[in-house]
């Protein structure tokens, strides 16, 4: 299993605005194919911290959703409400323990 997990920093004015859109869009994200799982987690100590975590059958999954016009728009509005350069990391799963 491919994950890719993002880091993102807002401005905490649009954060209310980023969490809408991300309500809005995540069901969409989520039926992109080979998408097996999406998260979104708040930092516990400073609250304009996000992450999300995708989960995805192949790492082409991920490259086809971001080739999509759905991932430009949601991104193209996500990076204007940023205060810090978005990090993102690709990771392959090699545990998990329920």
């Amino acid at each position: 299993m491919f994950v890719r997990i993002v880091k993102m920093s807002f401005n905490p004015s649009d954060v209310p605005d980023f969490l809408a859109m991300f309500e809005e869009k995540k069901a969409l994200i989520k039926q992109n194919k080979g998408c097996q799982l999406l998260e979104l987690y708040r930092d516990k100590t400073n609250p304009s911290i996000f992450f999300t975590y995708s989960y995805w059958d192949e790492e082409q999954d991920l490259e086809n959703y971001r080739h999509s016009a759905l991932f430009k728009a949601v991104w193209a509005q996500t990076k204007t409400w940023f205060n810090d350069k978005p990090e993102a990391w690709s990771v392959d799963k090699l545990v998990s323990l329920s």
